[in-house]
């Protein structure tokens, strides 16, 4: 179901002009209201009169995170103070959280950009969409929340945590579709099976599923164990929230709300755009936003644009599931690796579970150490040494292949390794650096 077609399949040139205008009109409020982005203006001699065409952004200055921390709480406010309406954070673990402030406009904006993502994944009004990602301080809970309610759907606003009762509440409401983290649904999926609960009986069929980074083949344990369409969605606090990009019937890349959010990928080494089509750092510019707008935010997300026409007939641009982040890249013996290759490359083995933790030591010969615990199907794990020996190997030699270094595996029993009910935590990295 496409929620929009007006905007969701507008011709290209007319989405280009409406981007162009809007561009132009950010450059001058945040060059006006913003002291931050006027010293940046000024420090590059640019400013709204310059801008001519959309290649033109480029000419414009980068926001990383550490900008929006040292601004925080409110120095990236762009409207007047009695016109916001509501605040969203980061955590806030690794530093000072992430601000993103919102007036009215903001949130209508930013239910329609999630009633168009969730639409994506088949959401009807006709449909009991069980929310289970975080309220709270947190976008996830009230971004799924305020676009199901877009759509006139029926909302379980359920948050995280507390599994027996999902399970509950999934049953005895007739839940059809599920939004929560990746990592979350296998959880949910275990306790099922461990309860009894059937989820294939259930009328659950679909799912909206972001927050973190995560494979096809995760995708196919999910759809396998629910008997349901899983899709991908993507957002982020600093630009949104969820609802920047969400995938389609077709689950071949995401659409991206490129009327709300205007899309570039660069070198995150040169800055410079990327070739069409090649991999390299996304970067968003909002728009549309009122509260906190951002010009050219470095998301550190890994991905590429995927300009072939999509058979569901939206004609934004799609970008390819993330890869990873460009700061959570591993650079082992001086081998670039991201989590997201070893769970691809995992999943695919059977008699191994969706569950892994890389753990990366620096030996006494000073060199780096790679520990990847997995852990193994109970029929595996009760069987003779011999099968576990084979199947050790069997993962050690995929990884080398894949990965082009050696590492060591330790299969361990099932629900050996911690378990999130919001993002999972797939690296300890104990090297000193």
């Amino acid at each position: 179901m496409i929620f929009n077609p007006e905007h969701e399949c507008m011709d290209q040139t007319a989405r280009k002009k409406l981007q162009l205008a809007n561009l132009k009109n950010l450059v001058e409020k945040l060059y006006t209201t913003v002291p931050f982005y006027r010293k940046k203006m000024d420090a590059l001699g640019i400013s709204s009169r310059d801008i001519h065409t959309l290649g033109d952004i480029e000419k414009l200055p980068f926001t990383t995170k550490d900008d929006l921390r040292e601004n925080y709480p409110r120095g990236l406010l762009a409207s007047p103070p009695d016109r916001i309406v509501e605040v969203h954070m980061s955590s806030g673990t690794t530093g000072k959280p992430v601000v993103d402030e919102y007036t009215q406009k903001d949130i209508d904006i930013w239910r329609e950009a999630m009633a168009r993502t969730l639409a994506g994944g088949g959401c009807t009004k006709d449909d009991i969409v069980q929310n289970c990602y975080g309220y709270g301080l947190f976008t996830g809970g009230p971004g799924a929340h305020y676009g199901a309610m877009t759509i006139g759907a029926e909302v379980l606003p359920m948050s995280s945590g507390n599994t027996a009762r999902q399970l509950m509440v999934m049953q005895d409401f007739g839940t059809t579709m599920l939004t929560c983290t990746p990592s979350y649904a296998l959880y949910m999926a275990e306790e099922a099976a461990d309860a009894g609960v059937d989820l294939k009986k259930l009328p659950l069929s679909k799912g909206c599923f972001g927050a973190e980074p995560w494979s096809e083949n995760m995708r196919k344990e999910i759809e396998s164990r629910y008997g349901m369409k899983a899709y991908d969605i993507y957002g982020l606090t600093e630009i949104i929230g969820p609802g920047v990009a969400f995938e389609c019937e077709a689950q071949d890349g995401l659409h991206i709300n490129e009327d709300l959010f205007y899309p570039e990928i660069i070198d995150p080494e040169t800055g410079k755009h990327v070739k069409r089509g090649e991999k390299g750092e996304l970067v968003f510019t909002t728009l549309t936003k009122e509260g906190t707008p951002l010009l050219r935010y470095r998301t550190r997300d890994i991905t590429y644009f995927m300009d072939e026409p999509c058979s569901c007939g939206r004609t934004t641009v799609r970008m390819h599931r993330l890869f990873g982040r460009t700061d959570d890249m591993l650079i082992i013996r001086g081998v670039n690796v991201f989590p997201s290759q070893i769970e691809h490359a995992l999943f695919g083995i059977e008699g191994t579970e969706p569950q892994y933790l890389i753990v990366v030591n620096r030996g006494e010969s000073h060199l780096d150490e790679v520990e990847l615990l997995v852990e193994v199907k109970q029929e595996f794990f009760s069987d003779e040494t011999r099968g576990l020996e084979t199947l050790r190997n069997k993962i050690q030699d995929v990884m080398k292949s894949k990965l082009q270094i050696g590492l060591k595996v330790k299969l361990v029993e099932p629900k050996t390794i911690e378990r999130s009910i919001g993002k999972a935590k797939r690296v300890i990295d104990n090297r000193k650096l």
